[in-house]
């Protein structure tokens, strides 16, 4: 089959195969419990959101989710437990019914230091955690943990308990998606999709920067996007080198521009590059355009399972061919990176460090790939992303608004 994967729309409905909810959440809650399995941990205790999110099927917005006060407990044979924000836990109560209500808990530890560690919020945290191993017989077994405050670190050292990296396990277990998340991935991708037909719309002289990001964001919103988690929004002489982020540039006739959207569907993250001229383009955008092209073709060209990273690494060029000093400087530019619950998951490709460490590409891996090319005229650049997912067959593309050849937005 080489059509594009479904993505047939938000709501749940009788008469088409959709995503099936309770389906992800066993999958997921499997697929941890399995890294679990395999290490020498008793328990894993998860403050990183995303790994929450995919052991207790939760979720608050990242405004209070990345404050270090939420955290869950998963344990051998043991139920997921999750502690969160106030009155979230009485929500996840009545509403999350794959939760045990008695596991629900009300938990703050600070909120990244806001509440200093003398005021005993941690120790009494860890006494609960302890005294919830010992009754099931893990008291002397190590905890992974996935993220830490150095101070929670601290006591649960001092209170005796042996702290491991539960971190990479993780990671481990979220890399194979099931294909429920590839459709969740796919329909975040095909919300982009339009998003870009409004963009270039958009795209005229006297539009800036900023204004490109606020019509990406409504629009998202109105889609039924969960997160907007950035806009790149890079044009003109702002384009070589890539600044990564957005500003309140007037865009002029000629210009390069190019849009980095990053949102979520369901938790289900997009990365996805588009580069466009502005009314016009010249020989050396084009010319850019064209090398940044061919990059990231041949990196798709490479996609299949038993292939390793270090061979899709290899077809990009070297950082010296494009300016950079060396591959840490140009990090991100030539680049590929895991896409799930979290944006830059496994597996990470790049020359930095898949060299030393190659992956080997397996299928249900769903990942962005990245190219950049800088310009002859020294300001205006190229950047193009694609998402794939690793099927038995090879690769698929989920990202499908035009980008084979250079769009010229509004031509004169």
């Amino acid at each position: 089959m080489t059509g594009p994967l479904p993505a047939p729309g938000h709501m749940g409905v009788d008469y088409e195969q959709r995503v099936d909810f309770a389906r992800l959440r066993d999958y997921r809650l499997s697929r941890a419990r399995a890294a679990l399995e395999s290490s020498e941990c008793g328990a894993f205790l998860l403050f990183d959101f995303y790994n929450i999110r995919y052991v207790t099927q939760t979720w608050i917005g990242g405004a209070l989710g990345d404050k270090m006060t939420r955290y869950a407990l998963l344990t051998r044979g043991g139920p997921a437990r999750l502690w969160d924000f106030g009155s979230a836990a009485r929500h996840h109560r009545l509403y999350s019914p794959w939760l045990d209500p008695a596991d629900c808990h009300a938990g703050m530890l600070g909120l990244r230091g806001a509440i200093a560690p003398t005021a005993g919020l941690m120790a009494e945290a860890i006494r609960q955690i302890k005294g919830m191993l010992a009754d099931e017989g893990l008291a002397d077994a190590p905890v992974g943990v996935d993220l830490v405050e150095p101070p929670f670190l601290f006591e649960m050292q001092r209170q005796g308990l042996r702290v491991v990296d539960a971190q990479q396990l993780m990671l481990d277990a979220r890399q194979i998606k099931s294909s429920d998340e590839i459709m969740l991935l796919t329909q975040a991708a095909a919300m982009v999709d339009g998003v870009y037909q409004d963009i270039v719309e958009a795209l005229k002289p006297g539009i800036r920067e900023n204004e490109i990001v606020a019509l990406a964001n409504k629009r998202l919103y109105e889609m039924g996007s969960d997160q907007v988690e950035a806009i790149n929004a890079v044009s003109g002489e702002r384009c070589n080198p890539h600044p990564h982020n957005f500003s309140d540039r007037l865009i002029r006739p000629g210009d390069q521009a190019f849009f980095d959207i990053i949102h979520s569907f369901n938790g289900y993250r997009t990365c996805y590059y588009r580069t466009f001229s502005v009314g016009s383009a010249t020989a050396a955008q084009r010319e850019a355009y064209v090398k940044a092209r061919e990059w990231m073709d041949a990196s798709i060209a490479m996609i299949k399972p038993g292939v390793g990273t270090d061979q899709v690494a290899a077809v990009w060029p070297e950082a010296t061919s494009f300016g950079f000093e060396n591959e840490m400087a140009a990090f991100g530019l030539q680049f590929g990176h895991g896409l799930g619950l979290g944006l830059h998951e496994r597996p990470i490709i790049s020359r930095l460090n898949s060299m030393r460490e190659p992956i080997e590409l397996q299928p249900g891996m769903v990942f962005a790939l990245e190219t950049y090319c800088p310009a002859s005229d020294g300001f205006s650049a190229a950047r193009i992303e694609e998402e794939v997912v690793v099927t038995p067959e090879g690769c698929r593309v989920l990202t499908l608004f035009p980008a084979q050849d250079l769009v010229v937005a509004n031509a004169y």
